[in-house]
């Protein structure tokens, strides 16, 4: 399938599948959807300093590098594991420009070890800092009870509906913790209903640039 950088709204790069017309991240904004939608309304809503994040959909690696760059910022203990059944060459995440938008110069090393890494293996990116990636297809994903919150990054319903099933959503709150939160970009009425069949209390809330709604899923037992 043919991929192509392009540059966001904000100035960030996202790959661009034409075929499919879809983007790993926002048109509108790939940093800026990522802060609003996994940190604003994810990593944010958890009180321990010590978080689990599963996330569906590793990508470019721009979540997970913002999730670096919040427990430097803010003294967090990370445990992150990232799942991609089809990762992206080592050569277009380093095209990406995310280490000059996020004035992160300075963690260049860091950015580079997190796709230079063995997968299928728990590295330590930085003292507070752990990264596993798993080379995975997401109905494959057995874990139960392992994670505080849940990235859900997959592309979008409209070309990959089979991600966004009642199966798959079964397998998240599964691999959740007591009290655990999903968060997700989506916003559509057939996700929201297929999070509350396998028992997630489901929240809408103002979406990022260009998307009005999103929504926030918790485990409450």
């Amino acid at each position: 399938m043919k991929r192509e950088i392009i540059t966001t709204t904000d100035g960030s790069t996202t790959i661009h599948l034409p075929d499919w017309d879809e983007c790993y991240h926002s048109k509108h904004g790939a940093i800026q959807e990522a802060y609003h939608v996994f940190i604003k309304n994810g990593l944010s809503l958890i009180e321990d300093k010590s978080v689990s994040i599963l996330e569906i959909g590793f990508g470019t690696g721009l979540n997970a590098f913002i999730t670096f760059l919040e427990a430097n910022k803010n003294n967090l203990n990370i445990d992150y594991t990232g799942v991609e059944a089809y990762p992206v060459e080592i050569e277009e995440a380093f095209a990406m420009n995310y280490l000059k938008a996020l004035d992160a110069i300075p963690f260049e090393t860091k950015y580079r070890l997190m796709h230079e890494c063995h997968w299928e293996q728990k590295i330590l990116i930085d003292s507070n800092f752990c990264l596993t990636k798993r080379k995975q297809f997401f109905q494959e994903i057995s874990d139960e009870n392992q994670f505080d919150l849940i990235y859900f990054d997959a592309f979008g319903f409209r070309v990959q509906p089979e991600l966004w099933s009642t199966a798959i959503f079964q397998k998240m709150y599964n691999s959740l913790k007591s009290k655990g939160i999903l968060v997700t970009y989506a916003a559509r009425g057939v996700v929201k209903r297929s999070m509350q069949e396998v028992g997630f209390t489901v929240k809408k809330v103002a979406g990022p640039p260009g998307k009005r709604e999103m929504m926030i899923a918790y485990k409450n037992i």
